[in-house]
């Protein structure tokens, strides 16, 4: 085979789905992506077998008859289409933050600069079903945290992910870093395709599949691994008792990472995966210069944040105080008030209006100005 650089033939193994990361891995180690390419179409890869899974028949078979099926030539097409640039572990521009993990991945596909990952880095991640509260308080997290020169490392999801990297990206400062689940060129959610524009072009984006690759389920827990091994630290914002953040949690601290969770109303259903990482033992976040001082950067000078939302009327603030524990409805409100139904929707579109609530699937919740902003000496 001739006339394509090995890294064509490395994104053709990735592209199949039979060859898993750790099996990838340990076949690159043995010999050349264009050897190993060969070796799976004769179907000599795996001299020793590997082993049935359950209802998929032969995975030898399977992978062989899915290489069949691919050219190499039209992958690395594909990379070059999309602006996507292949490194196999090993070669001297793979990165070595990543090269040294026991699951690092064997091939990594990219876009944007990897010298984005020469710097401090910070693994923000929670819930895709993320509060408003729990949102504005990623993004704070996230810009204060590329102010003072730290990556933000994120899997670009809805929700707390998607915040993190805005909050980074307004400050206009350290380059983000995303990793996601599927091709460089497949968006997910599709509604984040601007952000993911946004971080290729100022940080970093990373994926393990080649372009065109869908988001499938098994490839989020994949991601998650290499999330870990990038952060120094792990923030969690967010998470429900059962949230897929926890499995990040799992690999962080499998590799002796630092994991932290910022506190959050017992009543709030969102936080209950956060609150129990607290009681289990994680240091809680409640600004970023919770997260700096882990780092060993030091306690930032603060100053107070300027609010210029316009004073609540006072029948408003009671609507405020009664929206402290977390989202609540109209209904709630109209009960714990005492107030009629018209005074109370009256009152949140005043509010709403004003900036100080968010209404998100039929709750209210109030909106919190950061409490600190920097001043960078």
């Amino acid at each position: 085979m001739t006339g394509l650089p090995e890294a064509a033939y490395a994104a053709a193994l990735a592209s199949l789905g039979h060859l898993t990361p750790l099996r990838l891995r340990a076949l690159l180690a043995r010999m050349s992506p264009p050897d190993a390419w060969e070796a799976i179409l004769r179907g000599i890869a795996f001299p020793g077998g590997l082993p049935t899974i359950a209802k998929s028949g032969d995975p030898i078979a399977a992978m062989r008859a899915q290489a069949a099926s691919v050219q190499p030539e039209s992958v690395w097409g594909d990379c070059l289409r999309t602006g996507v640039s292949v490194t196999v572990l090993g070669q001297p521009t793979y990165p070595l933050v990543l090269a040294d993990d026991p699951v690092a991945p064997a091939v990594l596909f990219s876009r944007g600069n990897l010298d984005a990952l020469n710097g401090r880095r910070v693994a923000i991640i929670g819930t895709r079903r993320a509060t408003a509260v729990g949102r504005e308080m990623a993004a704070d997290i996230g810009a204060e945290l590329a102010r003072h020169d730290v990556r933000v490392v994120s899997g670009l999801a809805a929700g707390i992910d998607g915040a993190a990297h805005r909050g980074a990206l307004s400050a206009g400062a350290a380059p983000p870093i995303g990793v996601v689940g599927s091709g460089l060129d497949v968006p997910y959610p599709s509604g984040h395709k601007s952000l993911w524009e946004r971080v290729a072009t100022t940080g970093l984006l990373l994926a393990e599949v080649p372009p065109g690759s869908p988001p499938l389920a098994h490839r989020f827990p994949q991601r998650n691994r290499v999330i870990a091994a990038l952060a120094e630290v792990v923030v969690v914002v967010e998470s429900h008792a059962r949230g897929g953040s926890l499995l990040t949690v799992d690999q962080a601290m499998n590799r002796d990472r630092i994991v932290m969770a910022v506190p959050g109303s017992p009543r709030n259903d969102a936080a209950s995966g956060t609150n129990d990482l607290l009681r289990d033992g994680c240091l809680p976040v409640h600004t970023a210069d919770d997260v700096l001082l882990q780092l060993g950067l030091g306690r930032l000078p603060f100053g107070v944040a300027k609010d210029s939302r316009p004073k609540p009327q006072s029948r408003d603030e009671v609507m405020l105080q009664l929206m402290s524990d977390g989202p609540t409805s109209l209904e709630q409100l109209v009960s714990a008030s005492d107030t009629d139904v018209r005074t109370v929707a009256a009152s949140l579109a005043r509010l709403e209006m004003d900036g100080w609530v968010i209404e998100t699937g039929g709750s209210y919740e109030r909106i919190h100005v950061s409490r600190q902003t920097s001043r960078v000496p």
